[in-house]
């Protein structure tokens, strides 16, 4: 019999990546989406939607003792916002009652595989070692805050539960908007960075990130478990531009904008955004995190448990989506 999953944020860039491959691997495919989410993408793979109330624990409650799933992946978040009290609302109060009704279902899933964020743990200095799965929160966000009170949340009510908190750090590949961006601007002939400070920059391709949470689910565990996950590799501030030339035989000009200049962009836009409901590219917290030196992580315990060998490498991996976009006709 098909091991039947739920996804939560399935519509969203990693959940849609997550949906097809999970159908391709034979699971019974249960998609958490809104009723305005644009579902085209992920239809073929999906053997049924759902639609949760995530403000009603009675609805929810119904959800898991009707389907009775045998693992769920929470995939979705709110990134940005305007508030802490909303973006917690979202990535904390709503995974708790998630939570709450999973493990309180009459068939108790048989692992929640949790998608936290590296943000939540924040960068370290440029000359310390890698980012440990125990390390200690000192996140610059707030969108890292509310990854940390969600992780907390997690270990003050669900420490005996079985649950695997995932924390990638930053995820790339097709269909995804805001590295694109970075990308947009590079096909535009500009190589463009804040200040000359050197930084350890990680990624991870969302295809392997996919693989290590469905490996979540059934690899053996004991109890709350927690992981960074990267593709194991450390990089240069200028290596995403390297494969970018070398993918599209290209000559970019490289200009380096004055850190304090951007701070002070990043402020005038932080004000001039004051009233609206969007944020804006660039702000005061988003250009800490963009700044940050060291965002290098230790993989060793995903290697070990979860059986996680990364299959892409950052220049294999960006090669990949690069040409996605442009046969997407993204640029």
């Amino acid at each position: 019999m098909k091991k039947k999953v739920l996804v939560t944020g399935a519509s969203g860039f990693v959940g849609s990546h997550l949906v097809e491959t999970a159908a391709k691997l034979g699971y019974e495919v249960h998609a958490a989406v809104r009723k305005s989410s644009l579902i085209r993408v992920v239809e073929p793979f999906v053997q049924q939607f759902v639609y949760p109330d995530f403000d009603n624990p009675a609805s929810l409650q119904e959800l898991f003792d009707t389907e009775g799933y045998d693992y769920v992946i929470h995939a979705a978040a709110l990134t940005k916002a305007k508030s802490e009290r909303e973006i917690t609302a979202v990535n904390v109060g709503v995974t708790e009652r998630l939570l709450d009704a999973a493990f309180q279902a009459k068939n108790p899933p048989l692992r929640v595989v949790f998608v936290s964020s590296l943000a939540a743990i924040g960068p370290v200095p440029y000359t310390e070692k890698p980012i440990q799965d125990n390390a200690a929160y000192r996140p610059v966000t707030l969108y890292g805050r509310s990854k940390q009170a969600a992780e907390e949340m997690i270990r003050a009510k669900f420490s005996t539960k079985p649950i695997t908190v995932i924390r990638p750090t930053a995820v790339y590949g097709p269909r995804e908007k805001d590295l694109f961006i970075l990308f947009n601007t590079m096909n535009k002939g500009l190589d463009a960075y804040i200040g000359r400070a050197p930084q350890k920059l990680s990624f991870v391709y969302v295809r392997d990130l996919v693989d290590v949470l469905l490996s979540a689910c059934s690899s053996e565990q004991q109890g709350l478990t927690f992981f960074n996950i990267t593709d194991g590799q450390e990089y240069s501030r200028y290596a995403m531009a390297e494969v970018f030339k070398e993918t599209f035989a290209k000559k970019l000009l490289r200009v380096h904008v004055p850190l304090g200049l951007v701070r002070q962009v990043a402020k005038i836009s932080q004000w001039l955004y004051r009233n609206s409901s969007k944020t804006p590219v660039i702000y005061p917290e988003r250009l800490g995190e963009l700044t940050a030196q060291n965002w290098s992580c230790d993989i060793s315990q995903a290697n070990k448990i979860l059986n996680y060998h990364p299959k892409y490498n950052l220049a294999s991996g960006l090669k990949e989506s690069l040409r996605w976009y442009k046969h997407n006709n993204w640029f």
